[in-house]
């Protein structure tokens, strides 16, 4: 039998920030449902500096907030790393992700082989002390959602492999 995999569920961003709470939200509320199937991490740190966090994983799912304008506000995006530019990252916690695969790849590093980011679109990521915009806070239960059905997936891939 071979080694259980590891999953991360990361919730990025800062609770002091409006909408910019969105992922650290979302993921608090599956801390107690997802244990003994994945790690539940809330961080407001980005790029290279959340490279830690990931090491010894084998899957991750990433959940935070993006305001890029281009999407209804509270539409959630499934985004995979190739989908990030190595420039223009939708949210400042994925600006250096690129680069941080790089980095992994290169070093060869025990980084996810599956990584999948949930990125809900947001009204207001820079009001300090705003609560949530109501499209962004009824958005959260389908953010849950979308997050424990990867990590089933993830975890009924593996079970059909051993």
């Amino acid at each position: 039998m071979g080694k259980l995999m590891r999953t991360l569920v990361l919730g990025l961003g800062n609770e002091l920030l409006s909408d910019d709470a969105a992922g650290i939200l979302a993921v608090r509320a599956l801390r107690e449902e997802m244990a003994g199937r994945a790690d539940v991490v809330e961080s407001s740190m980005a790029g290279m500096a959340l490279l830690d966090v990931f090491l010894g994983y084998d899957a991750a799912v990433i959940v935070d907030a993006v305001c890029t304008g281009s999407k209804p506000v509270g539409t959630i995006s499934e985004l995979m790393p190739e989908n990030l530019g190595r420039v223009l990252a939708p949210s400042p916690h994925y600006a250096g992700l690129p680069e941080m695969l790089a980095l992994v790849d290169k070093l060869e590093l025990d980084f996810p082989k599956k990584l999948t980011i949930f990125a809900v679109e947001v009204a207001d990521p820079y009001t300090l002390g705003g609560d949530l915009t109501e499209e962004v806070a009824q958005a959260l239960g389908e953010l849950r959602s979308r997050v424990r059905v990867q990590v089933e997936r993830w975890a009924q891939e593996e079970a059909d492999i051993a």
